[in-house]
Formats: C-alpha cells, structure tokens, sequence
C-alpha cells in the first residue's frame, strides 16, 4: 500500500489545486469545494492509512452530522496516527466531484456524511469497485463497497419523550422534523411513544403536538436549513397549542426553538438532536433538559480502527443502539436536580426494556 503521510499531503494539494483553478478568474467568488489533508501533530506515529469524508451541506462545524464525522476522523489521527482528507459541500451540486476528489486522492476509506448523499455514495461506489465507502444515514443500492451506517434513533428518543412528559407542567409536548424522510421520523416515532408510555404508567394524559405515528402526518420544516424563520415559526406554533418541551429534529435548530421559548414567555426546554447540545453548545445550555444522540463519530472511529489494524471491509450495515452505545441520551446537567430520582431509576429500567427486546420503542 502506497504511503499516505506528507507525500499523500502533497498529492491532495494537487487535487485541491485543479478543483479550484476553474475559479482563477473570479477571486471573490466563494469556491464550491475545498479539499484539505491533515498530518499528525504530536500525536499517534502516522500509519499507512488515509481516512476520508465528503460533507452534507453546510461547514464541517454544523454542530450536527457533519461535526460528528469531522470529530471521528480527528480521534482517529490523534490516536491512530491515520491520515485524513476531507471535501466541504457547499451545495448538493458539488457531493458528485467532492466524492471522485476522495477517489482521485485513492482514499482507504471515503466516509460519504449524510442522507442527502445516498445517490451520489451509490454511484461512485458502482463506479470504483475495489475502493471502500461507507454512507451515514444512507443506504447501499446492492454494492458490496457501500457500508451503510444507521441508528435506531427511536431507541434513545424514547427515553427523550418519557423524561419530556415527566418534565412537562402543561403535559403537552411537541415536535417538529426537517423534512419528512425515516432518519427523521425514526426520532419522532420514539418521541411519541415515550411520552405516552409515561402518560399510561402514570394514568395522566399527555398530549404530543406536532406528529402522528400513526397517520404519519406532522410538523416539517422542508430543509434542513439552521435555525431558519420557517422552523422558529413551527416551534412558536407548537408552543401555541401548549407544548413547554420542543423536541426539534433537523439538525441544529436550537437557536430558532430557543428564540421561540424566549418571545413566548413560557418556562420552556427542548431536547437536542444528534450531539450533547447543552456540552457543544452551551450558550444553548439553559434550555436543554437533555439530547439524544446520534454517537457518529463512535462510529467512524470504530470503523477506521478496525480497518487500518487490517481488518476486512464489509458491506453489512452497522447499526447503532442503546445497547452498543450507538444512540442515548446526554446528561441532564443543571436540570438534573429537577427530576426525581424515581425517574432516573425508570429511565434505567425502560433502557434495559428495549435492550432486552421487553419494550419496543416504536409502540
């Protein structure tokens, strides 16, 4: 195997180099696509190995998917001494030529972030068989090269609903998603019946706003757009039908429900998605009573682990749960106080539930 360390640097430049020398012409416009590669600094003695990821759109600090597979390929310099490269979507226009860099880069592993991307992941993948792809949230359309990386999301959202109806004084909680698709839902579905499990175990109703299971009909804001006005809109409509927790699935849109919360006057929280909100983000730390979490930077440590120690590609799905430490939920931090030690004994139980296949998060 070639060497990947200053001279795969050297070689990425170049590829960086003729992606951008289309914009010569015009230096203030803003480049579609950036390609950079990483050495180790002081960290794990480099290895023969380079790690690679294509961005969904927007920056590598989403504080959302993209961060999260960002963060994985960092842990794994730092402590596998692996090279990486990465390739920053601006625009679904550029997930095509952002994908063939990786491949013109002769990446180990090329780490395609997102469901936006399935398409795209799928055809360079068919296109470039003897190299290795994995897809976040994604799927393969039959290449044995595409590894899908998944989460039973409606495991940890569970969990999420049955504190939210705990937590909730009006006993209305809500939620809204970015675009209705089955990465998004999944988390709603959990959402849902978690809230009313708590509703049932403790013989109060509890209304959920903002989506039915069983219709599979809700809130969406259309994108996933941060924090835009559309979805500051929904969430001001969800706590007009009285919801105090807001449980927004879209990426990061903390600061449209928080805004929200804030011009309504109420005693409001909401529950993050993907990454522990309240710790990456702390300014929106007050409103957050906890976050169920998409591990995915776990998972693309765990993946280029195994395989830059030799181990076999394979195109199985790699699932994220309760049980493998896929998905959970974050810590309570200051609201911790403010739940009762009888919850926190029962969210214990209900996650040991699902584990064992006793309660099934989706009913």
């Amino acid at each position: 195997m070639k060497l990947h360390n200053a001279s795969a640097a050297f070689a990425l430049m170049g590829v960086s180099a003729l992606v951008l020398s289309g914009c010569a012409a015009a230096p203030e416009a803003e480049p579609t696509e950036t390609v950079a590669a990483t050495a180790t600094e002081e960290a794990a003695p480099a290895i023969d190995y380079l790690a690679c990821a294509v961005s969904d759109e927007g920056s590598w600090n989403d504080k959302s998917f993209n961060e999260s597979v960002y963060d994985g390929l960092e842990k794994a310099v730092a402590d596998l001494g692996a090279q990486i490269a990465d390739a920053e979507s601006i625009s679904a226009e550029d997930f095509a030529p952002n994908l063939q860099a990786m491949v013109d880069a002769n990446c180990d592993i090329t780490f395609a972030v997102g469901f936006n991307l399935v398409a795209d992941a799928n055809a360079i993948a068919a296109a470039n068989p003897t190299m290795s792809f994995v897809t976040i949230d994604g799927w393969s359309e039959g290449n044995a090269n595409l590894k899908p990386v998944v989460y039973n999301m409606a495991e940890s959202s569970y969990l999420a609903g049955y504190a939210a109806a705990a937590y909730s004084t009006t006993k209305v909680v809500g939620t809204y998603g970015g675009v209705q698709i089955p990465a998004v839902t999944d988390f709603m579905d959990g959402f849902y019946y978690g809230a009313m499990a708590w509703a049932n175990e403790n013989g109060v109703p509890v209304t959920v706003v903002g989506w039915d299971p069983m219709a599979q009909t809700g809130q969406f804001i259309g994108d996933f757009v941060p924090n835009s006005g559309t979805s500051k809109s929904i969430a001001a409509a969800l706590i007009n039908e009285g919801a105090d927790v807001l449980f927004p699935v879209g990426g990061d849109q903390f600061g449209a429900s928080s805004e929200a919360i804030k011009e309504a006057g109420i005693d409001g929280v909401m529950i993050g998605v993907d990454k522990d909100v309240a710790l990456t983000s702390p300014e929106y730390a007050p409103f957050v009573l906890t976050s169920a979490e998409k591990r995915m930077t776990n998972a693309v440590y765990d993946i280029i682990a195994e395989l830059s120690a030799g181990g076999a590609f394979d195109g199985e799905a790699y699932v994220g749960t309760l049980a493998n430490g896929g998905t959970g939920l974050s810590p309570f931090y200051d609201f911790d106080s403010k739940l009762s030690d009888e919850l926190k004994a029962r969210l214990v139980e209900i996650e040991a539930g699902i584990n064992s296949g006793e309660i099934d998060p989706k009913s």
